[in-house]
């Protein structure tokens, strides 16, 4: 008789016994997940992490001495693990935990999200089912922008001759310090608009973009309906596919189609319409395969395709689903901010 796999080993670090006891339970409905210790401060969690060498992290941001932060970059760049930020505050407060993931978390939820008072509905089941999924996760220290200029790849400088209309960019899981990384290696004065899709829990897009907006030398902002395309980085927002029309503006579509909204495959595919062979496309590391189909798209049109390469993706997923169809490069961060640092703005948009 063989035996199943090993539960995947989860550490808390709540410093409210009765949330943890009660995250604790919500977790253990679970067949393979086992809680191998609490932890109710951050010093606590990084000597149990040594100790318990637990699969995921679940962190809360607000914590007595050491907060949530701190916690992420200590241990991202000591004891690299799947984590986990549950952050009872949402909009104006998400900040911090949006900054954890740029340092290096897999996913941040709001704590209302996880239903603890249902365990047993189909919703918690798919959050632990994905919590199990995230536990299995290969993570490392996370990429950072390259602030001295590298000879390109002969790949890469291979694209200074071409033209864009509009850069799209897509991110899943492990999404955030990628994209810091690619995004800050943009000159300053990067004239083509950049319009980014990343899956991320509701309430949390905003306080990214204004936390993105700090660090880098472009201007970063929320798309809204009707607004112009100019230079600058564009998010979608929560809820909505972020679409670009011929004219160079913007439009949001609420309908639900697929499982992901805002979608990649969206905004991939407004591009190759839109801008035809002057479309480029990119796709980051993320589980799935949101994107490949517009990639695709774009690649019919003549337009530029790039996905993340295996080596630096924490999630091979939707690179990879675009790689298989047909990329002009797979490269890892640096190469795409070179790429897309050496494309012309096409006549009209700078």
């Amino acid at each position: 008789m063989t035996s199943g796999p090993s539960p995947r080993r989860v550490l808390i670090c709540e410093d409210s016994l009765a949330y943890a006891t009660a995250l604790s339970r919500f977790l253990e409905r679970d067949e393979e997940i086992d809680v191998v210790g609490i932890a109710p401060t951050g010093e606590q969690a990084i000597a149990d992490v040594e100790r318990l060498e637990p699969d995921l992290l679940t962190l809360d941001m607000q914590l007595p001495g050491m907060d949530g932060l701190e916690v992420v970059k200590r241990l991202m760049g000591s004891s690299p693990l799947p984590i986990v930020v549950l952050s009872a505050k949402v909009a104006r407060g998400s900040e911090q935990a949006v900054a954890a993931l740029a340092a290096g978390a897999l996913e941040v939820l709001a704590k209302d999200m996880l239903r603890l008072d249902r365990p047993d509905d189909l919703w918690a089941q798919a959050m632990r089912s994905r919590l199990r999924r995230l536990s299995s996760m290969r993570v490392a220290r996370p990429a950072v922008a390259r602030h001295q200029k590298q000879a390109p790849s002969q790949a890469s400088a291979g694209l200074g001759s071409r033209s864009a209309r509009a850069i799209g960019v897509g991110a899943s899981t492990g999404g955030p310090p990628v994209l810091e990384a690619i995004l800050g290696g943009l000159p300053a004065d990067f004239s083509v608009p950049v319009l980014v899709v990343q899956h991320m829990a509701p309430g949390f897009i905003e306080g990214f973009a204004r936390w993105l907006d700090q660090k880098l030398s472009i201007e970063v902002r929320i798309a809204a309906e009707g607004d112009r395309a100019t230079p600058g980085i564009w998010f979608a927002p929560d809820g909505a596919h972020l679409l670009l029309t011929k004219s160079m503006r913007f439009a949001l579509e609420h309908e639900p189609e697929g499982p992901h909204r805002p979608s990649v495959d969206a905004l991939l595919s407004s591009l190759a319409q839109g801008g035809g062979s002057e479309a480029v496309g990119v796709v980051l590391t993320g589980m799935g395969k949101d994107g490949a189909v517009g990639a695709a798209a774009i690649h019919r049109a003549g337009g530029i395709v790039i996905a993340q390469d295996e080596a630096t993706s924490v999630v091979y997923g939707m690179p990879r689903a675009v790689a298989e169809n047909g990329a002009d490069l797979v490269v890892p961060p640096a190469e795409i901010a070179d790429a897309l640092s050496a494309l012309r703005p096409a006549r009209g948009v700078a």
